[in-house]
């Protein structure tokens, strides 16, 4: 019972919204030398570990005590320490870094970029675009530089000029030239979020607003939407033709896979001609058969091909791709899931995305304005002189700040970071910095150390915030230090204790008993005609107490068969434990014979056994576990001994119903 309380305290807390429908009590319902536990605590916990908790006298008083040992038993950890040694702290650390997580995510912020996704995903779009280049670290003025540059080429596109041959004449997307800046159909997740935002932000056949990505500035004309295809599984046929081969082989390779075309119209098996002659070795000996893809997952003229084929079995022409010629067979078609099937890809993908960062942003902008934190610019000035190329290894000295304290920030008027602070912050991560203009660094630097000083004071809040978090650390608190103390005292010391449990075994083994049991030997042999043979040497067995084992091999041996297979078990057996056993009246010196599967079963009872103590090696398990029990209640009752407890009757009684 109290290893079922234990665990169901330790690390199985419920969730966060688990609160009680009552407002918090803070009447003391004991003392427990001199320190208050109250009401408010008892009944929060009493109903986190009971689903539908009762409110009489009895279960009241039952759960009172084991409330009350839980008590104890944390009491006493800490009273020896065990709160102050590191592996306590590191091992609590870690879970207060899992319960931190929820207070610096925005769900609302999350379940819409999930929910704007899902409808993005149902949908394909075609469009063209437009980049001139610009790095994020790029300087204001080259900034400007391409900000006007893509405004001027927008307001062409604007005016009617032909999109195709603007992308070629002006686009820095090294691939405009040949594509004329059209990217194809794409969805969610395909682009940069910023892109994907522009495009499907934008009516089919309109030119986007510019979209500034990690590449620098964009304008997209958005050509076609269409509802997403899902996905679809092909087998295909190839004839490989690799780059650099010449018109000859193009031309050969042509001829043979249109002579394979025509014969499966014809009716030839397209699995059969795949092994045969397909030149895709990773595929050729499973028909061709190749995984699940969507859009842009596949070569675009194979893509295009297998979207268009619309009837499971249905074989495309001979097409042609940097690979070579292809035959492809429609095999099945999935669409896109529901919102809920489709959740969990999502979320993983938006976790990997730049969309990941949105969440945080809203927690950074409520929390700023929360503590009214308040900046000075000015004492940036300082730093834009002092940072120079050694930051790049990481090897920047934050001691040249020294002498700088201004302050640069507050938070809730009462904490302030001075320059020196943020200087020695860059000094001690060691962060190599990507190769950027140093102002540039410095102001990036100088944000992150807002943001995460600005964390490390939430953080060192939330306990008087949440009264459900503060309420969660206790418990893990708790519930470690249970964990611990009770494995050191209850658990790990009745296994290493050999000399304790086998002392308790001797005083308490009549606890530990057989019932009737028989003595009895089990002989298999799949020759039926060695019957008599096993029968007598079941009885010679038994009259003079040999080993039936010796006496099998030898008559094995003596037999020169070697196709005979012949097996004794000797053992004491209680009702249940053998079905050839209980199959007959248990009665010493009788023979029980069977069929088994082809093979005879011969039963030897030697004699009835009386009950006896199970020897320790025969009942380790349930002695260890007894042994267990009995190590906590002494242990219990020293604590009890060892501790004041005083209940409070009346402010118990006020919960009784």
């Amino acid at each position: 019972m109290m290893i079922k309380f234990v665990f169901s305290l330790l690390l199985t807390v419920c969730s966060l919204s688990a609160l009680l429908a009552q407002e918090p009590s803070n009447k003391v319902l004991m003392t427990i030398d001199g320190k208050e536990v109250t009401l408010d605590e008892f009944e929060r916990i009493y109903t986190k570990n009971n689903q539908q908790p009762a409110y009489d006298k009895a279960s009241l008083d039952e759960y009172m005590q084991l409330f009350i040992n839980f008590k104890l038993k944390v009491m006493e950890a800490e009273a020896l320490g065990m709160d102050t040694l590191q592996s306590f702290i590191t091992e609590l650390k870690g879970y207060r870094s899992q319960l931190e997580k929820p207070y610096f995510t925005d769900e609302t912020a999350d379940e819409e970029l999930i929910n704007e996704a899902y409808e993005r995903m149902k949908w394909n779009i075609r469009a063209s675009h437009i980049l001139i280049k610009c790095g994020e670290d790029a300087l204001p003025a080259d900034t400007l530089a391409a900000w006007n540059e893509i405004s001027k080429i927008r307001k062409s596109a604007l005016k009617g000029e032909d999109f195709g041959q603007l992308a070629v004449s002006n686009s820095q997307d090294p691939s405009a030239e040949r594509n004329k800046g059209d990217l194809g159909y794409f969805t969610a997740f395909s682009m940069v979020y910023p892109f994907e935002s522009g495009a499907y932000n934008t009516p089919v056949g309109g030119i986007s607003e510019i979209v500034r990505s990690k590449f620098g500035y964009h304008i997209i004309k958005v050509v076609d939407k269409k509802p997403d295809p899902g996905q679809v599984k092909v087998a295909h046929l190839m004839r490989a033709v690799p780059q650099g081969s010449g018109v000859e082989k193009d031309q050969a390779e042509k001829e043979k896979i249109d002579a394979l075309y025509d014969s499966i119209v014809a009716g030839a098996n397209f699995d059969r001609m795949v092994r045969q002659y397909s030149d895709d070795r990773g595929t050729s000996q499973k028909g061709g058969e190749l995984p699940f893809f969507g859009l842009r997952q596949m070569v675009p003229e194979f893509e295009q091909v297998a979207f268009e084929l619309k009837e499971i079995g249905q074989v495309s022409k001979p097409i042609k791709t940097a690979y070579g010629w292809h035959i492809i067979k429609l095999l099945e078609t999935k669409p896109v899931g529901t919102f809920e099937e489709m959740k969990p890809t999502i979320k993983n993908k938006m976790s990997k995305d730049i969309r990941a960062q949105k969440g945080k942003q809203r927690v950074m902008a409520r929390l700023k304005q929360e503590y009214q934190v308040k900046t000075d610019p000015n004492t940036m000035e300082l730093f834009y002189q002092l940072i120079d190329s050694t930051i790049y290894k990481g090897q920047w000295d934050g001691n040249k700040a020294n002498g700088l304290n201004q302050v640069m920030f507050t938070i809730a008027d009462t904490n302030k970071y001075t320059q020196m602070d943020f200087a020695m912050s860059m000094n001690m991560d060691g962060l190599r910095r990507v190769n950027k203009p140093l102002r540039l660094i410095a102001d990036e630097e100088f944000n992150r150390f807002l943001e995460q000083s600005l964390t490390n004071f939430e953080k060192t809040r939330l306990e008087a915030k949440y009264p459900d978090f503060k309420n969660l650390m206790q418990e893990y608190h708790d519930g470690i230090l249970l964990f611990n103390l009770t494995d050191k005292l209850v658990w790990t010391k009745a296994v290493d204790d050999t000399l304790g449990l086998e002392k308790f075994y001797q005083e308490n083994k009549n606890n530990y008993m057989w019932g009737n049991r028989v003595d009895a030997t089990i002989y298999t042999f799949n020759k039926k005609e060695m019957e008599s043979k096993v029968s007598k040497l079941a009885a010679k067995v038994a009259k003079k107490n040999l080993d039936p084992s010796k006496e099998v091999a030898q008559l094995i041996a003596n037999a020169k068969d070697t196709t005979l297979t012949l097996t004794a078990n000797r053992a004491k057996f209680s009702k249940g434990d053998n079905t050839w056993v209980d199959a007959t009246e248990w009665k010493a010196g009788t023979i029980y014979k069977t069929d088994n599967n082809g093979s005879t079963v011969l039963v030897y009872f030697h004699a009835m056994v009386a009950p006896e103590p199970k020897k320790l090696n025969e009942a380790k398990g349930l002695i260890t576990a007894d042994y267990q029990n009995y190590l906590e209640k002494n242990w219990l009752a020293s604590l009890r001994e060892k501790y004041k407890i005083d209940i409070h009757q009346e402010v118990f009684d006020s919960i009784v119903k």
